[in-house]
């Protein structure tokens, strides 16, 4: 199920190097730090490994679009080009983490993350952040963070791998194992995916297939108590056949071919007792994007983006109510482009400092204050600020939550140097986001209510400017709306959850002819409800049904895009100790809808496996 805690293992998935928090509930997005729910003011939602293992995704959207807040469009067959937006934000505006290593792809137009080639694999947690936070993840940090991790080694030694088989002749298998010994705990894990997919143009007759291949690995030596090594590694190799996006969508020969490398080397070391800790560490990012027209031929044109960034964080915590961070980053972001002639390159540099203080003043209230300073080459400083604060007056069973947060995002560099439409006097986007919420448990946490209203307005909002044929910082918008979310366990067999979140985000630029219109693809409500129930002799079985409004596609509000109920089955069944058998079936309908004008969605789709774990 849905829940705001996880085990001792999955809170060192996020953060290796901490020490052990016992059955506290820990978030670690929201300051970049592990803490108690109690003492986070932010709206955060966590997907944990046993709702990733029993609702079977196969991409990661499925699991974020059953969250508040959350939008995405997908432009066909799995593994097309796929955006999330967070409260209404653009998609450029979602900072994504792997493993805790910026991923958002230097080479793009916006700096956006592209959510297709990344399938859910060997991924074991999703935090998502909703709302401005710039002050401790830096640019693009507007809409929330998403942040995902993968599996944490365990004591002695452990396996699993699992197979299934489905609709297009899709077939996935993935598989890890990991151990410990000594001063070393280790794991390393594949996946592979391969599917015909489904014409990704709306009308197409050829089917558009995919394959993908992920790997990660990490490695943590303990040295002594205080002295700590993290290496992690991630790779993704996506092959897909798409339709065509000159125009309206048509069946095509295009193939595109990505590579992405993500790696992360870090030292901890605790002083004074374990009152202050430090975090030293490089972390490198590069994305490899080719483009065919013809299957078979050399790339017509590409794109390579590369991010290599320092990090360091101290947290000093001279009292239990009071704790200190102050942290450094350097980044240099580059990107290369071929095709159609010509070849360009260009790159930048980020040096920021930020600082943040989490005090308890009384017992039941917790608030944090920060501030950061980014020092741009190309356009200067950007400086932002942070604050929130939780209450609870019985230990957590009410909590009262208050968030400001400002976020910018640096312009891009093909927004920068494009030799077409590049603009260098462009400056960053800004936005100052605010909300308030509860949490209320009940009966023993095995009911959980969650209510969150907000508001966020954005500046500078950069976008092309017709009139010049260059981009300019021309929009601004503005997103406000309620999330609700609930998880319900009446009986220990079964789990209810479900979200609810209404978004009005609309273009309030002056002067703009569009003043006044919903943002492109980004649906007013969404709701989503869950139920899983587990059988005495073993069998488990559950459902997802999700309804998304109706939505335009384009800035005009000419285009629209109509709204649909998507309805998904499953079940699983272990078969003696070590087996298990599962199987789903998404769109059970057979729903017609699009999240991309032009673009075909799945239908009704059967899949099957076996799961082995030792």
């Amino acid at each position: 199920m849905l829940k705001y805690g996880l085990s001792f293992a999955a809170l060192l998935a996020a953060h290796p190097a901490l020490a052990q928090e016992d059955d506290q509930q820990i978030i670690v997005t929201a300051a970049g730090i592990a803490q108690p729910r109690d003492e986070v003011g932010q709206a955060v939602t966590v997907i944990d490994a046993e709702t990733i293992q029993r609702r079977q995704p196969i991409d990661v959207v499925d699991l974020l679009a059953t969250t508040p807040g959350v939008r995405f469009s997908r432009t066909g067959t799995i593994g097309s080009a796929t955006g999330v937006s967070l409260r209404g934000a653009e998609t450029t505006q979602t900072l994504v983490l792997i493993d805790g290593v910026k991923v958002n792809d230097p080479s793009g137009i916006g700096d956006a993350y592209d959510f297709g080639p990344l399938l859910t694999g060997n991924i074991r947690r999703i935090e998502i952040l909703r709302g401005s936070n710039s002050v401790v993840y830096g640019s693009q940090a507007i809409g929330g963070v998403v942040n995902l991790m993968t599996a944490v080694p365990v004591d002695g030694f452990a396996a699993n791998a699992s197979a299934e088989h489905g609709y297009s002749d899709t077939w996935s298998a993935k598989a890890d194992v990991s151990g410990s010994s000594g001063i070393a705990a280790g794991g390393i894990g594949a996946a592979y995916f391969r599917t015909d997919g489904i014409s990704s143009a709306a009308g197409g007759t050829e089917r558009d297939g995919t394959e993908n291949i992920a790997t990660n690995a990490r490695l943590t030596l303990n040295f002594t108590d205080a002295l700590s090594l993290d290496l992690r590694g991630y790779y993704i190799h996506a092959d897909l056949d798409y339709d065509s996006f000159f125009g309206a969508p048509a069946d095509s020969s295009d193939v595109s071919k990505m590579d992405q490398y993500v790696g992360y080397a870090g030292i901890n070391l605790a002083l004074l007792d374990g009152k202050l800790t430090n975090r030293a560490a490089v972390t490198y990012l590069r994305n490899d994007r080719d483009y065919y027209f013809v299957r078979g031929t050399d790339p017509d044109y590409g794109y390579k983006g590369t991010n290599l960034r320092f990090e360091y964080e101290g947290v000093y915590t001279p009292v239990d109510a009071a704790k200190f961070i102050l942290g450094y980053e350097h980044e240099r972001p580059d990107y290369d482009f071929f095709g159609f002639g010509s070849t360009s390159s260009a790159r930048i540099n980020i040096d920021s400092v930020y600082g943040l203080a989490i005090v308890k003043p009384f017992d039941g209230l917790a608030v944090t204050g920060g501030v950061r300073h980014d020092d741009h080459s190309q356009f200067g400083g950007a400086t932002t600020f942070g604050a929130n604060a939780n209450y609870s007056p019985n230990g957590g069973a009410t909590n009262v939550r208050l968030s400001y947060g400002e976020g910018f995002k640096a312009p891009s560099l093909y927004q920068l140097y494009d030799s077409f439409s590049g603009n260098a006097t462009l400056r960053p986007e800004r936005s100052k986001s605010y909300d308030i919420g509860f949490d209320q448990r009940l009966d023993g946490g095995r009911a959980i209510f969650s209510v969150t209203a907000f508001r966020r307005d954005t500046r500078n909002q950069i976008n092309y400017d017709g009139a010049t044929f260059t981009y300019g910082n021309i929009d601004r918008t503005r997103a406000k709306g309620v999330e609700a979310s609930v998880a319900l366990k009446p009986v220990d067999a079964l789990t209810v959850t479900g979200s609810y979140s209404y978004v009005d985000a609309r273009d309030r630029s002056p002067g703009s002819a569009f003043f006044g219109n919903r943002l492109a693809r980004r649906a007013a409500n969404q709701v989503s409800v869950s139920a899983d129930y587990d059988w005495s002799f073993g069998l488990w079985t559950g459902a997802t049904v999700t309804m998304v409004d109706d939505s335009f596609d384009n800035a005009a509000n000419t285009r629209r895009l109509d709204g649909y109920a998507l309805l998904a089955v499953r079940a699983s069944l272990p078969i003696g100790e070590h087996l298990e058998v599962y199987g789903r079936i998404d769109n059970l309908t057979d729903e017609a809808y699009a999240t991309a004008y032009g673009y075909n969605s799945y239908g009704r789709s059967a899949y099957g496996g076996v799961r082995v774990r030792f």
